[in-house]
């Protein structure tokens, strides 16, 4: 909910609150009472970065033993992080349900559909087996949503000989690489109102398939500067040298 209450904050200067309001079926007394709250948000905003700033002190301080990410993957193939985020349009949600290949950050599978039952998060991992080289007994890691827990997705992971991991309940920092993508394309393509799924749906494709993974670089030293499809193939060739 509190992405929506953003969304209609960011465009209550061309929209008008009503009919956004309407349009994504909230009361308008309730968006006011979250506007009213936003002293308490920064208040807490500051205080989860002064947490995140002692993590890092404790971090750096154990030699890099503490505040290490609980998954991470050194291999192409081996490892995937997954999501599910939503994008409005005037004829309603769109959601996106994507794969990440963790040693990489690319986008190796994903679908998109005006639900996002089940069978989109399936769709999205079929894509990822397709194309991504999996390795045997590659594991798929997402949060607790019903989705990813789903009986579908549990038969569905099998199927593909994927094995199936889940973040702690309530906690993003499990699938922060995801949670970074998300950040990132909200950020390159925006969260306004698209006219319809349709072009919300080809500005997703465009970003994904012609920028993000082919010609956005990573701005990390340790990566030298490499797309997300480079640093795979990178890998893959040093895996078969």
């Amino acid at each position: 909910m509190n992405r929506i209450y953003t969304f209609i904050e960011a465009e209550k200067t061309t929209h008008d609150v009503a009919f956004l309001c309407r349009l994504f079926n909230v009361a308008r007394s309730s968006f006011y009472a979250w506007r009213s709250a936003a002293k308490a948000r920064i208040a807490r905003r500051a205080a989860d970065d002064a947490l995140a700033h002692e993590i890092t002190v404790l971090h750096v301080a154990s030699r890099q033993t503490y505040g290490v990410p609980r998954i991470h993957a050194d291999t192409p193939g081996t490892k995937l992080v997954g999501d599910i985020t939503y994008l409005p349009t005037a004829e309603g949600w769109l959601y996106l349900a994507c794969w990440l290949d963790l040693a990489t950050r690319e986008v190796v599978g994903y679908a998109m559909a005006d639900h996002h039952r089940a069978s989109l998060v399936i769709d999205a991992l079929e894509m990822a087996h397709g194309r991504a080289a999996l390795q045997p007994g590659c594991i798929a890691h997402s949060d607790r949503g019903s989705e990813y827990t789903s009986a579908d997705v549990r038969r569905a992971t099998g199927g593909l000989g994927i094995r199936r991991s889940c973040g702690r309940t309530g906690s993003c920092f499990d699938n922060a690489a995801a949670e970074s993508f998300w950040a990132l394309l909200k950020e390159e393509i925006g969260t306004r109102l698209w006219p319809d799924r349709a072009t919300a749906r080809a500005e997703v494709f465009t970003f994904i398939e012609t920028f993000y993974n082919r010609r956005r670089l990573r701005k990390h030293k340790m990566l030298d500067y490499l797309t997300p499809a480079g640093t795979r193939q990178r890998q893959q060739h040093a895996l078969a040298a």
